[in-house]
């Protein structure tokens, strides 16, 4: 047999010293196809995100100076985000349930399958709805793939190994988010120079290419030997996989109450607001860009036909453009869309670079002042910058030391997830428990940008409705720390059985 195909679980042995001595070739194979199942998870998330207002745009032509256009794109964008949730939610408790019932392997397989199906599906939309059903049916597919891949992680590494394995897991995420944020860079600039093509339309068909992972999973990975054991033996007659048995024994139901508000907090702050900052940034330098091509532009062209060619308030019907006016105002457009583009790119890289080392970091403090103190650490902190952020975020040197800072703490929650959902379960509960912490609370999470509708009409009389809006809804970051107290330590001990 060859070397990766041996299967190897917290049983290994633990050798002394630093936790990757301790490591064998089938540990780091089984991390990496989990951390690259992740990694296009992510991506895909970020292309949604960085792709959002180019696609609002699309179904929304028109001035963005238009209130109602404006209007409409906030609140398309904010309809598609909820819906894309809602599907990541059912995805969660569905493959979560199914990865105890069938392995972890087999449940990987068909989630990475489902959300690169449904990502390259999505470049062919021609509307907000039909968008928004493949982002649910994207959903899905995202949902699934967390909860069992972090459980097959926990269940193959040895116990010293874990929550360094697990934390590196998460930060190998942000390796996802910032090749998202350099393919929105690169069709960014495409477009500048006068590409044809819709960029957001080619960076969803970049999201379809993960597919070719499942071969791998399908042909080297195998169940863990946990999985194995429990989905043999009379732990059938426990129901694996039962949400049922999960809410009937006291200790399980009561760490899944109190995991699902842990995981409220933190998914809430980054979809509801952490994300946001991304549109922030194209919102606070929209003005100043446009200001800035038409000087490059008035040196080109006439003056008077340039103010025809770009004139937000003209009737287009009534009073249409020219052949040359047109071609003006097409270019206008294109140099004006690349260069905002960049500004959420830079963002969503300074984000993730912050996210990873915060990722990683998570697991290391963890493991040597324990979780809970530093889940606490971990809120504050994220509560503190991000309510920085939006409240004082103005210059381009802002997104290279303030957005690493805020990336850092708030990312370095969803470390602890990796890290703390699996060892509150035991083996035949264990992706089911994991799952429900991490994606019921999605299904109030779905409901974050409808409340954003609500706060943006309520601040649209402000220059900026998106920065206090967000101000106001990082609040929701201190929320775990009230549950936090009626958790359980789980520093050194080994996983529930």
């Amino acid at each position: 047999m060859h070397a990766i195909d041996a299967p190897a679980n917290s049983s290994s042995p633990v050798l002394p010293g630093p936790w990757w001595r301790s490591m064998t070739r089938y540990h780091w194979f089984v991390l990496m196809v989990a951390a690259l199942g992740w990694l296009f998870d992510c991506l895909d998330q970020q292309l949604f995100i960085l792709a959002r207002p180019a696609v609002m745009q699309s179904f929304y032509p028109g001035d963005a100076s238009n209130p109602e256009i404006k209007s409409a794109r906030k609140a398309g964008a904010d309809i598609a985000t909820s819906i894309f949730i809602a599907g990541w939610a059912t995805g969660g408790l569905f493959f979560g349930m199914l990865g105890d019932r069938i392995g972890r392997a087999k449940t990987m397989l068909i989630t990475i399958l489902l959300y690169s199906l449904f990502t390259g599906l999505s470049a062919i939309s021609v509307g907000l709805w039909d968008f928004a059903f493949y982002r649910f049916l994207t959903g899905l597919g995202v949902g699934g793939e967390f909860a069992v891949g972090v459980a097959l992680v926990a269940e193959v590494m040895p116990n010293n190994a874990r929550p360094y394995t697990l934390g590196l897991l998460q930060a190998l995420s942000a390796v996802g988010n910032v090749s998202a944020a350099m393919v929105n860079l690169s069709l960014g600039l495409a477009e500048e120079q006068g590409m044809p093509y819709s960029p957001w339309r080619i960076m969803f068909l970049v999201g379809a290419v993960p597919a070719l992972l499942a071969v791998v999973v399908r042909r080297y990975l195998k169940e863990p030997e946990q999985w194995t054991a429990a989905s043999t033996s009379d732990l059938k007659e426990k129901q694996l996989g039962s949400y049922v048995a999960l809410f009937r024994h006291p200790v399980w139901r009561k760490h899944a109450l109190l995991g699902l508000v842990l995981g409220f907090a933190g998914v809430v702050g980054l979809w509801s607001v952490g994300f946001y900052t991304f549109d922030l940034t194209r919102e606070i330098q929209e003005k100043p860009i446009r200001a800035e091509v038409r000087k490059e532009f008035e040196a080109k062209y006439d003056p008077a036909i340039l103010t025809r060619a770009i004139d937000p308030k003209r009737d287009q019907k009534a009073d249409p453009l020219n052949e040359q006016e047109a071609e003006i105002s097409r270019l206008f457009s294109a140099t004006v869309n690349g260069r905002i583009s960049r500004w959420p790119s830079y963002t969503s890289i300074m984000f993730n670079v912050g996210a990873f080392f915060g990722m990683f970091g998570f697991g290391a403090l963890s493991q040597q002042i324990g979780r809970k103190p530093t889940f606490a650490i971990a809120f504050i902190s994220a509560f503190a910058s991000t309510l920085f952020v939006f409240l004082f975020l103005t210059e381009l040197w802002h997104i290279f030391v303030f957005v690493p800072i805020m990336g850092f703490c708030q990312l370095s929650l969803f470390s602890g997830y990796a890290i703390y959902f699996p060892e509150l379960f035991p083996t035949w509960l264990r992706s089911t428990g994991t799952s429900f912490c991490y994606n019921v609370g999605r299904f109030v999470a779905a409901g974050g940008p409808i409340i954003k509708i609500g706060l943006d009409s309520m601040y649209a009389g402000t220059e900026h409705a998106t920065r206090y809006t967000g101000a106001t809804m990082c609040f929701v970051f201190l929320i775990g720390l009230f549950v936090l107290p009626f958790l359980p330590e789980t520093k050194g001990k080994p996983l529930p059985e």
